[in-house]
């Protein structure tokens, strides 16, 4: 059995996990610190309720989320299988339905357009209720506002909301966003991090460098 505190990283309460140590689908990738919380539902169901229409069965799709990314409640993943075929002169999904039609039942996945992987960058913020869809990946550094509906996708630190998401602006100029990929502080180990946390909150990028 896991402790407590590797799977809560705050005593004060237990809406808050680290996703690494409640996912067990091997289809899903999760760095380390990631956390998600949800204040509604137990949020070591985050497999099942967050991650949506995932049947890797069929599609062999992978969720890859990567290391110190804040999740907020809601936050919901849609895989391929939630989408309908658009090159069918229908969007019913004859095949799902193989009993009843008497089509082939290895061809399930042809009810649906199959666009990919969702890929999930470092040190990315996920708003509250916000949908990401199959075939997307998030660049490092990057927010999404809440309830957007991320269906392209997101250059590294770079804030993006609405319905679909667009581009709000960027976190930093050209030349920090580069210093900081260069960097890639998150795969720092945990003790180099720890004394560099003072450095990251000021914002201070040569102070930053000057600690790798």
């Amino acid at each position: 059995m896991i402790p407590n505190w590797k799977i809560y990283p705050r005593s004060q309460g237990h809406s808050t996990v680290y996703l690494q140590n409640v996912v067990t689908d091997p289809f899903i990738t999760v760095g380390d610190h990631t956390t998600y919380d949800d204040f509604v539902r137990d949020p070591r169901d985050f497999q099942r309720n967050q991650v949506l229409y995932h049947y890797p069965e069929c599609n062999r799709d992978r969720l890859i989320i990567g290391k110190y990314c804040s999740i907020a409640c809601g936050a919901a993943f849609l895989f391929n299988a939630a989408n309908h075929a658009l090159g069918s002169l229908s969007t019913y999904p004859f095949p799902i339905f193989f009993e009843e039609w008497g089509t082939d039942a290895g061809a399930v996945a042809n009810a649906w357009d199959n666009r990919g992987d969702i890929v999930v960058g470092n040190d990315v913020w996920i708003g509250y209720e916000a949908v990401i869809l199959s075939g997307v990946t998030i660049g490092d550094g990057a927010i999404i506002g809440t309830r957007a509906v991320v269906t392209k996708d997101v250059p590294p630190y770079t804030i993006v909301g609405g319905v679909p998401a667009k581009p709000i602006r960027r976190r930093f100029d050209d030349a920090v966003i580069a210093r900081l990929e260069a960097l890639r502080w998150w795969d720092w180990d945990e003790e180099r991090i720890r004394r560099s946390i003072p450095a990251i909150q000021a914002g201070d990028v040569d102070a930053l460098e000057g600690m790798a």
